[in-house]
C-alpha cells in the first residue's frame, strides 16, 4: 500500500534537534570545541529555510534566465569552494576549477535530462535544480580532491603524469566506494526519498542507477578535465599555475 508523507509541522521538526542536543551535551562534557558546531548548525538551518523559499519562487516562476543565473551562480560557488583545501593561488586557478566544473557538470546533465528524462521544456526547474546540485557538488568535491592531491605530489617532486594519474585515483575513491556499498550498505538519497514518498521501489531503483551514473561520470570528468588544464606548458617545467 502507497502512502504519502505527511507535511512536518515546525513543532514536529524542532524534535529531531533532540539527538542533536545530546552530541553538543557530549562536545560541553568533554572539554571540546562547540563554537564551530554550533556555527554550522544555525547555518544549516538558516540556509535550508531560506533556499525552501527561494526554490518555491523560481519553480513557481518557470523563468529560463532565472534559472540560469541560479546554476551559473552554483556553479561559481561550487568552483570557489573546491580550492579550500589546495595550497595554490586560489585566484589563478579559479578559472580552471570553473571550466572543470561546468564543461563535465554540462555533458553529465544533457545526457540525463535530455536523453535520459526527455526534459520538457530543458528548465524544469523542479527536476534540473535538484539534479544540477547533485552534479555540481560531485565536481566540486572531486576536483577539491584531486586538486590538493595533485600540488601535494608535484611539490614532493613527481612529474605530471605520475602526478597526475594519483591525483586522479585518488579523487575516485569515494565514488567507485559508493558504487560497491549502494543497495548494500546504504540507499542513498534520491531512492530513500522516493521510498518514502510511495514510490514502487523498483522505479526508484532505476532512477539511483541513473544518479549514480550521473554521479560517477561528473566526478570523473571534472577531475580529468582539471587535471589537463593544469598540465604545464613546457615538459621540463614544474610551474603548473
Amino acid at each position: 500500500m502507497e502512502q504519502t508523507l505527511e507535511t512536518i509541522s515546525l513543532a514536529k521538526l524542532a524534535i529531531a534537534f533532540i539527538p542533536v542536543a545530546f552530541v553538543l551535551i557530549i562536545l560541553a562534557c568533554w572539554s571540546l570545541p562547540q563554537k564551530r558546531t554550533l556555527h554550522a548548525l544555525v547555518r544549516m538551518l538558516v540556509q535550508l529555510l531560506l533556499v525552501g523559499y527561494v526554490l518555491s519562487y523560481i519553480f513557481a516562476s518557470d523563468n529560463a534566465w532565472i534559472i540560469g543565473i541560479l546554476l551559473l551562480v552554483m556553479v561559481l560557488f561550487s568552483s570557489w569552494i573546491a580550492l579550500n583545501n589546495i595550497e595554490s593561488s586560489r585566484k589563478l586557478l579559479f578559472h580552471r576549477a570553473f571550466l572543470a566544473i561546468f564543461v563535465s557538470s554540462l555533458i553529465v546533465l544533457l545526457a540525463i535530462t535530455q536523453g535520459v528524462l526527455n526534459l520538457s521544456p530543458w528548465h524544469q526547474a523542479q527536476t534540473l535544480v535538484p539534479l544540477a546540485g547533485m552534479v555540481f557538488a560531485n565536481g566540486m568535491n572531486s576536483v577539491s580532491l584531486c586538486g590538493e592531491r595533485f600540488f601535494a605530489e608535484v611539490k614532493r617532486g613527481e612529474n605530471y603524469q605520475k602526478a597526475r594519474n594519483i591525483a586522479f585515483k585518488a579523487s575516485m575513491i569515494p565514488n567507485i566506494n559508493a558504487l560497491f556499498a549502494v543497495g548494500i550498505v546504504s540507499l542513498p538519497g534520491m531512492m530513500t526519498g522516493q521510498i518514502l514518498a510511495g514510490v514502487s521501489p523498483f522505479i526508484a531503483a532505476r532512477y539511483q542507477i541513473m544518479v549514480m551514473c550521473m554521479v560517477f561520470a561528473s566526478a570523473g570528468l571534472a577531475s580529468a578535465i582539471f587535471l589537463i588544464l593544469n598540465k604545464p606548458s613546457h615538459p621540463t617545467t614544474n610551474t603548473y599555475q
